[in-house]
């Protein structure tokens, strides 16, 4: 029998912990989709998109990759903090696809991100330079916001950049259907990389095994979502350079062509991640032994192991991987070839050259949107590979499937 000291010592402990969230409710269609508007002020930059891939999964850069200065300059980045926590700027190139999101029955601007697992905002209680030229989330004006406390969530990359702040949840509508009871993790702290892009905050779609709310992770909105649509998927629809979509519950025939393929996910790691054990440059095939690949929206750039990345670039007429500017670069009037990956145990996802050129440096010199994803056998197909497929996120098996964009 317990004595009473020890009963009065466990609901003690029974006290102070947070009390759990509520379950979430959903409301709307069954099938619905959310248009992703393309960011005009979009900027893009070859140098920040692979630095924003390194610190997310952080990756480590090869040697002689980038100068002793860049490297000196992106060191003092991680170490020298400005008051409010933000480390100093860095070289942005932004966020290109953007989602209208309703919190709370405030509107924001938001990334969707198939390599994360937070819905998190802007806030009314960052600081004003923070804030500046972001919508931000206030929680003291929606009726339907309760604060979950003791709660908070954390998101550190290896560049020093990140954000965290307090949780509670509120009704989240996107695209006509709306998530009562939704997590919503309320930044009070953002680095100037986050500060200085166009989104108002992310909405995470990878799956909920990597959600960084503490004492108890939360669900995304596609996991609180998915019973309740036609089927539990949603696919990104992000055509170069132009408007595209995600598709919640259905797919939309007039977002891709032929026939869809499909592989089967390990989502033990929290990624929509296959295996991607070979490659092929033009039509010569090379294999890749135990490797996998991650289907990530929130990353911009194609990386691949080097043995792959050196192959495809002894075709490209004077390339080089350049430590100045970080990664392979290429006269601009070099004829690009395309590359397939394999995804799964038979089919090929084949991009074409002209997507690999990623950006124009100087007129002259042009940034490959194919680089190094550096040590490990991860490969990351980012936005490059979601302007050429139609990428379909299926929860039932699960499995991830991709057809030619339309």
């Amino acid at each position: 029998m317990l004595s009473t000291l020890s009963m009065i010592a466990l609901a003690s402990t029974a006290l102070a912990l947070p009390a759990p969230a509520p379950a979430a409710e959903v409301v709307g269609n069954t099938a619905f989709s959310a248009a992703a508007v393309h960011n005009d002020n979009f900027h893009r930059n070859g140098t920040a998109a692979l630095l924003k891939a390194y610190a997310k999964y952080n990756l480590t850069p090869l040697k002689g990759q980038f100068s002793d200065a860049f490297l000196a300059e992106l060191s003092a980045a991680k170490v020298t903090k400005r008051q409010d926590s933000s480390a100093p700027a860095f070289p942005s190139e932004g966020v290109e696809y953007l989602v209208s999101t309703s919190i709370g029955g405030q509107k924001l601007n938001l990334d969707f991100d198939t390599g994360s697992a937070d819905l998190w905002v802007f806030s009314s209680s960052l600081s004003t330079t923070s804030k500046k030229g972001h919508d931000v989330y206030t929680a003291s004006s929606s009726s339907t916001y309760k604060a979950l406390s003791g709660y908070t969530w954390s998101i550190q990359y290896a560049d020093g950049s990140g954000a965290s702040g307090t949780v509670g949840t509120d009704t989240v509508v996107i695209g006509g259907t709306s998530v009562k009871g939704q997590a919503v993790e309320l930044a009070t702290k953002v680095s100037s990389t986050f500060a200085s892009g166009q989104a108002d905050g992310l909405v995470g779609l990878a799956f909920s095994n990597i959600n960084t709310v503490k004492p108890v992770q939360q669900k995304t909105f596609f996991d609180n979502a998915k019973s309740t649509l036609d089927s539990p998927l949603f696919a990104a629809y992000l055509p170069f350079n132009a408007n595209g979509a995600y598709d919640f519950g259905a797919l939309d025939s007039s977002h891709y062509k032929g026939s869809i393929a499909y592989a089967n996910v390990d989502s033990s790691g929290g990624f929509w991640e296959f295996a991607s054990t070979s490659y092929k440059v033009g039509s010569t095939a090379h294999t890749l032994s135990g490797n996998t690949g991650i289907a990530d929206t929130g990353t911009t750039l194609v990386l691949m192991v080097d043995s792959a990345v050196n192959t495809y670039y002894a075709s490209v007429s004077g390339a080089q991987n350049s430590n100045t500017y970080g990664g392979w670069v290429f006269p601009c009037s070099a004829t690009l070839p395309s590359l397939s990956v394999r995804i799964g145990s038979t089919s090929y996802a084949t991009i074409p050259g002209s997507l690999l050129n990623f950006e124009s440096i100087d007129g002259s010199t042009c940034y490959g949107g194919l680089q190094s994803v550096g040590g490990g056998s991860q490969n990351i197909y980012g936005d490059v590979f979601f302007n050429a497929y139609y990428g379909i996120f299926d929860a039932s098996v699960p499995r991830f499937g991709f057809a030619t964009i339309a």
